[in-house]
């Protein structure tokens, strides 16, 4: 029988595991020692040194850690909630970004930045946001939304095992999905798209937490009679554009289920990518499904109107099998 555990045993098993197989690896963070130390019972295994309480400095910390990766260790910094790294962006794009570039390629800085996005649950405006649009605009830095376990556990590692900086973007609601992780040893190198499922009526590329919406709504899609192909990118910076242009081609068709908010996300440098490589094979536009450009209220009713859904997935899926170029002039 496979081996099952949750989105965040596969989190803490990688860190584990790194942090046994490679002594420069340690984890700093607020309050993580109540989450690490006694929970997974790391003292014995790796001593007090390496699981590090900071104070709650955001800009402090991160700045230490990319020093630390300067000088050859390679911190992992649990970050918490992704809105509290707004408070360290000078840390993270002058720095941790810039410091290969500044020096020449004569010092690399690998550092793995955790961060949860907290939505779904009304945590309000302040905690709510997906900031890995903002990330990809940094050149430097690269950039993971692993969805299912196994991915998280695999793409952590070798985000560790990396010499550059690379922010980790773990959807929260994701956390307590169980799914197979092996127990030996492996990594899921960043930069490949995965297929989930096979199709050939459209394409849907979904990104960080729209999968599970997703995978939904192909189900639904194809008690219809409608083959759905489902790529999960996975890793943001570097995309694997050549996975996702191949699959529209054979499709012809393209959604894009991102769960931040529209103008210059992910799913916008997607469709755009697309645009200039595979125009001419497209029978409709792209549509992105995504989150509106407002704020993220703290009401559940509310917040629970911005959420991506299979049925507001299914419903850009049936607009692009329809889309006619008559009907886009009437």
């Amino acid at each position: 029988m496979p081996r099952e555990i949750s989105y965040l045993e596969a989190i803490h098993e990688a860190m584990r595991e790194e942090m046994l197989r490679d002594e420069r690896v340690f984890v700093m963070g607020e309050d993580i020692r109540s989450q690490l130390w006694s929970e997974y019972g790391l003292a014995d295994e790796v001593g007090e040194g390496r699981v590090l309480e900071t104070p709650i400095s955001e800009a402090g910390f991160v700045g230490a850690a990319v020093g630390a990766a300067m000088t050859g260790m390679r911190p992992i910094v649990d970050m918490t909630i992704a809105s509290l790294m707004y408070c360290a962006m000078d840390q993270f794009v002058s720095q941790a970004a810039k410091a290969r570039y500044l020096c020449g390629g004569q010092t690399s800085v690998p550092v793995v930045f955790r961060a949860g996005m907290m939505y779904g649950g009304s945590s309000a405006s302040q905690h709510s946001d997906r900031p890995y649009p903002m990330f990809m605009c940094v050149p430097g830095i690269k950039v993971i939304v692993p969805a299912t376990p196994y991915d998280a556990k695999g793409m952590l590692k070798a985000a560790i095992r990396d010499d550059d900086p690379v922010v980790c973007l773990e959807d929260v609601t994701a956390w307590s999905s169980k799914g197979h992780v092996p127990e030996d040893d492996y990594v899921v190198p960043l930069g490949l798209a995965d297929v989930k499922r096979e199709g050939t009526d459209v394409t849907i590329v979904s990104v960080a937490g729209a999968l599970g919406p997703t995978i939904r709504a192909a189900d639904g899609l194809a008690n219809d009679g409608i083959s759905a192909e489902v790529i999960d990118v996975r890793s943001l910076v570097p995309m694997d554009y050549q996975a996702i242009v191949s699959s529209v081609r054979k499709t012809r068709r393209l959604v894009v289920a991102d769960p931040a908010h529209a103008t210059c996300s992910a799913a916008s440098e997607i469709a755009a990518s697309v645009a200039e490589e595979a125009f001419a094979e497209l029978l409709a536009p792209v549509v992105r499904v995504t989150m509106p450009d407002v704020q993220v209220p703290f009401s559940p009713a509310l917040e629970k109107l911005m959420l991506l859904t299979p049925e507001r997935i299914g419903e850009a899926v049936r607009h692009v099998l329809d889309w006619a170029p008559q009907k886009a002039r009437s």
